[in-house]
């Protein structure tokens, strides 16, 4: 059984900053990437950014430059450390984990993060 458990979620003003972690534990053999989605009222699930085994990171447009993905491997635990936020940021934010051979994916249960104007 694997787990994800997300904290630093909650209500920021545009222009701040927030920091979202998230750990992950259980039965762990082999981790492929880590990452965080988002999705907001209406829309679909999107990625935010990603992070290999190897470092490799993937940001989407829009929060490239003020969003870093960073991760520890020995403590399994994945960040986001989220700068100018802006409105649009706002959003249910989820942890993912791919593991495994088979390329297997976890979920943590999303933190919100808002942002006001």
């Amino acid at each position: 059984q694997v787990q994800l458990v997300e904290s630093g979620g909650g209500l920021v003003q545009a222009g701040g900053s927030l920091r979202l972690s998230c750990a992950a534990s259980g039965n762990i053999f082999r981790i492929n990437a880590m990452g965080w989605y988002r999705q907001a009222p209406g829309k679909q699930r999107e990625l935010v950014a990603s992070i290999t085994s190897g470092g490799t990171t993937n940001y989407a447009d829009g929060v490239k430059g003020r969003f870093t993905i960073s991760r520890d491997g020995a403590k399994n635990t994945v960040d986001l450390q989220m700068t100018s936020l802006k409105a649009e940021d706002t959003a249910a934010y989820y942890c993912h984990l791919n593991v495994g051979r088979y390329s297997r994916d976890y979920w943590g249960q999303g933190t919100q993060v808002t942002v006001s104007t």
